[in-house]
């Protein structure tokens, strides 16, 4: 009965022409949605808060200092990001870690995840949150990763 009901509410979103680039492991995030869809391609979005709010910065390429002066994360942004939108053009994911330069745990977004609306709750390899303990981040294949956000 929850396939079919679930089917059903699938084909009545997609009838409305709707698109929500969300997983069954987020919730869903109007801002996320609008951030996601009116966001510039190629571009990695944080957000101080969930729901994709309190705008921190984007990046089109690797940033291995999100609190230095370079880059497209600089000063204040080092760990505060709570929700992240992958806009990226290639492919690829995006693999964050706790560490500046590209070090201490680390846990990726996937192109197909679009968002992750929400931080909290999510671990690096390290074990600790990912919530709020972005250092650092560069765009890698996904064989790269060997833990995602979804999951």
């Amino acid at each position: 009965m929850r396939k079919i009901l679930a089917a059903a509410a699938t084909l009545g979103v997609a009838s409305l022409g709707v698109i929500v680039p969300a997983t069954g492991a987020q919730a869903a995030s109007a801002a996320c949605d609008r951030a996601w869809q009116d966001g510039g391609s190629g571009y990695l979005f944080a957000y101080n808060h969930t729901h994709c709010s309190g705008y921190l910065g984007k990046a089109s390429g690797n940033d291995s200092d999100w609190g230095d002066s370079a880059g497209g994360f600089r000063g204040s942004d080092d760990n505060r990001a709570s929700s992240v939108v992958h806009k990226g053009t290639s492919g690829m994911a995006v693999k964050f870690y706790s560490v500046k330069g590209y070090k201490g745990g680390h846990t990726c977004l996937k192109k197909s995840e679009y968002y992750m609306s929400s931080l909290y709750g999510h671990r690096f390899t390290s074990s600790s949150s990912v919530n709020d303990n972005i250092s650092s981040h560069k765009w890698v294949w996904e064989s790269a990763c060997s833990k995602f956000l979804d999951s």
